[in-house]
Order: structure tokens, then C-alpha cells, then sequence
């Protein structure tokens, strides 16, 4: 079972982010937080924000522990860049790209660890309840269908303006030439 976690748009070139990357690659959550607390490097924290965030994935999706899990994949790809000028000798601008990196970390069970047979509470249930509106058809004395007619119903005073001013135009037809008349010499 893959736990997945993503960091988009992340202000650091991706060059920076993968010194921190390759050491964690393949680690347990708890030795590779370990190393990104006290790494000197700018990505560090980033990560270990990413990281913390893909542990509460698993925990609150999956009842998983921290423990059972383990780094199976991070990957850090280039994001777009912002593109900026500098300038130059003779009025030339000269481009400066502030690089982003799009970080994708996945999570795996360690081999032998036993799975929760709940791992995602259902969608349509929230604490017991059903989701979203009540199954009965009426809504404050009003029913479903009633509700549907009024919400369909045109806009009677819009659309009396606009078939009266498609009706004007279509009587008189010499409305085309008198907008597009030219002076002659």
C-alpha cells in the first residue's frame, strides 16, 4: 500500500533539492527525520514539512503507525520557472530563471507488518451520519421537482429585451447600410 505526498512549486533550485533527497531515499521515517533536522542544507525543512505531512496521510487514510512505514520512492522534478530580467550593457536584458521544484514522495508498509483491515472510512459516511442532504424529497415545504422548476424558469424581463431588440432589427433591413454609410467625394 503506497501513501503519497507532493510538494509543488517549491522555491529552491531542483539541484539543491536532490543533495538533500538522494540521502533519505530508501530510509525509515524515524532515521530520515533524523538526518533532515540537523542537515545544513536550504531544502531540509521543506522536506521534513513534506515528509511530516505524508505521515499524517497515513495515519488519518490508512491507520497506519510511523513505525510500520518506510521511504520506498522521492523523486524531485523541475517546476516551472519564474523568469526574470536583468539589465544590461547597451539596453540589452539579460534572463535570470529563479528555478522551482516539484518534489513527489511515496511512502510503503514495511515487509511483515500487518495492515488494518479499516483503512479508509467510506466517503459517504462522516461519524455514523450519511453525508450531504437528507433522502427526503422535501426541502422547507418546497419538493425537489418544485425546487427545479423555479430554479429552470427563464428570466421573463431579460428575454423580452432581447427578442424586442432582434425583432426591431429584423423589420427594418436598411439598419446594416445606415450604420456602414461612407462619405463619397
Amino acid at each position: 500500500m503506497e501513501i503519497k505526498a507532493q510538494l509543488n512549486y517549491l522555491r529552491i533550485a531542483p539541484r539543491k533539492v536532490r543533495s538533500v533527497v538522494d540521502l533519505m531515499r530508501g530510509k525509515e521515517i524515524k532515521e530520515a527525520e533524523h538526518q533532515l533536522k540537523f542537515l545544513p542544507r536550504i531544502g531540509s525543512m521543506a522536506i521534513l514539512k513534506l515528509l511530516k505531512s505524508a505521515i499524517s496521510n497515513a495515519k488519518n487514510n490508512f491507520n497506519l503507525e510511523k513505525e510500520n512505514l518506510y521511504i520506498k520512492n522521492i523523486r524531485v522534478n523541475e517546476g516551472v520557472p519564474y523568469r526574470r530580467q536583468m539589465p544590461m550593457s547597451r539596453g540589452r536584458a539579460y534572463p535570470i530563471m529563479k528555478r522551482t521544484s516539484c518534489v513527489i514522495l511515496i511512502l510503503d508498509v514495511k515487509e511483515g507488518v500487518k495492515i488494518p483491515a479499516t483503512t479508509r472510512q467510506d466517503v459517504s459516511t462522516f461519524g455514523g451520519k450519511q453525508a450531504g442532504p437528507p433522502k427526503s424529497e422535501s426541502f422547507g415545504g418546497e419538493t425537489k421537482k418544485e425546487i427545479k422548476e423555479e430554479v429552470n424558469k427563464p428570466f421573463k424581463s431579460r428575454n423580452k429585451k432581447l427578442v424586442k431588440a432582434t425583432t426591431q432589427k429584423a423589420k427594418s433591413p436598411n439598419w446594416v447600410k445606415k450604420m456602414f454609410r461612407r462619405k463619397s467625394m
